[in-house]
């Protein structure tokens, strides 16, 4: 079956982990001893009800405060399709969880209190989803029985929110009117709002298309690992290079170039953990076996002759600043690319992005915790990379602390030249 990776977004209280714990409830996806523990955790808090947030609001200090500071992974299935959410927290200051959470996401469930509208969170959550490449986004307003399932309320926030997605880069808009509370149009549709003609929230995961947002164009094989036997004697000419295919379609038979290098060579065999096939594609884990004895390391990225990435050392990315330490121009970091490591300097800082109004502040001279902003990079090392909307996995990036060995920023590399818009 097919995977569908989302996340849960928006302000705090809004009722994200109560909207998760709602899905796995009515799904049938919760143990007996699970909602007995939740059971007596609600009756020890003083909840009137069953309170299913608590499914996924794991941490004590979690449940004590009755909020979500971590990411939150919760797994289940129906007959049509697997997924796997992330819930992830409201609160301004864990905006860097929300971007973790959401980095490998294909679709952003973001929730709004059918009481107060958007808020500036919300705003900062699609904002921050939009920049992140996720295709699409459900407008989920909750709390519908507070309002008395009121349509005209309902069609007020989808309007309001509607004028703000224009700005963004959202390509798939769909707006849901539900109480994860009630269990309204959630899994099952609801009786208190025949107004509505959409389908359930569980529905529209099962059924949303995302077979075509991965890239199976531009093939890309960073290699992780080069394998040799274990044996001098037994298969002693034999040498794979196992990776995960970041992105394209490649054949037994097909033409590849070795970057940095620019050998080239013929794929001889493609195996996997359930045996040889005849051809890969993106986010599969594979061993390829060329026809030639190069020399190839980790580090190293496998690509159609014809068809290659960006290479380069001077680097223009936007940055999600993750330390309590201020990112400022001059400073010196490691840098994870794909399976590549290499050292950094930091150059410009070119502006602070305020995600609520998109205005740009060209006159910041840092980052702090949980701003977002472009930045120039000078790298040690050349890197084989994509801009990130055209390539998630060869777009995208981490930076280390050498000190402390702490990831302190995400970023995503834009294309070199690139025509500046609202997010370069």
């Amino acid at each position: 079956m097919e995977l569908l990776r989302f996340a849960t977004a928006g302000s705090v209280d809004d009722g994200k982990s109560t909207l998760i714990g709602r899905l796995l409830y009515d799904s049938k996806q919760v143990f007996e001893d699970q909602l007995e523990a939740v059971e007596r955790s609600s009756v020890a808090r003083g909840d009137e009800y069953v309170n299913l947030a608590l499914l996924t609001d794991g941490l004590r200090a979690e449940r004590e405060q009755g909020i979500t500071i971590d990411v939150a992974y919760r797994y289940f299935a129906t007959p049509r399709r697997k997924f796997i959410i992330a819930d992830t927290p409201g609160h301004t200051q864990h905006t860097r969880n929300m971007v973790t959470g959401c980095s490998n996401a294909d679709l952003v469930v973001l929730l709004v209190d059918a009481r107060l509208g958007p808020t500036e969170q919300t705003r900062r959550h699609a904002t921050v989803a939009s920049l992140l490449g996720i295709r699409h986004l459900v407008l989920c307003v909750n709390k519908m029985d507070l309002v008395d399932y009121d349509k005209r309320r309902f069609e007020q926030i989808e309007c309001e929110f509607d004028d703000f997605a224009t700005r963004l880069e959202v390509h798939d808009l769909t707006c849901v009117p539900i109480s994860a509370l009630r269990g309204d149009n959630v899994v099952d549709r609801s009786s208190e709002m025949k107004w509505y003609e959409g389908p359930s929230l569980l529905h529209h995961l099962e059924e949303v298309h995302i077979s075509s947002d991965r890239n199976l164009i531009d093939f890309r094989f960073p290699v992780q690992r080069v394998v040799r036997p274990i044996s001098a004697s037994e298969l002693h000419d034999f040498r794979g290079y196992a990776g995960q295919v970041a992105s394209g379609v490649l054949a037994v038979g097909d033409e590849v170039a070795v970057l940095p290098s620019g050998f080239r060579s013929r794929v001889e065999a493609i195996d996997t953990p359930d045996g040889p096939v005849e051809e890969a594609f993106a986010s599969q884990s594979v061993l390829i076996r060329l026809a030639d004895a190069l020399d190839i390391s980790r580090g190293d990225m496998l690509v159609r002759p014809h068809n290659q990435p960006s290479v380069g050392q001077d680097l223009s990315a936007m940055v999600c600043w993750m330390s309590e330490n201020p990112l400022r121009p001059g400073a010196r970091l490691s840098l994870k690319h794909t399976t590549r490591w290499s050292r950094v300097i930091v150059g410009d800082l070119n502006y602070r992005l305020d995600v609520n109004t998109l205005h740009r502040d060209a006159g910041a001279d840092e980052l702090k915790l949980n701003d977002l902003g472009r930045v120039s990079l000078r790298s040690q090392l050349p890197l084989f990379y994509d801009a990130y909307r055209l390539n998630r996995s060869t777009g995208s990036f981490v930076l280390v602390d050498e000190g402390t060995n702490a990831t302190v920023g995400a970023g995503l590399l834009l294309h070199p030249g690139a025509v500046s818009s609202a997010f370069s």
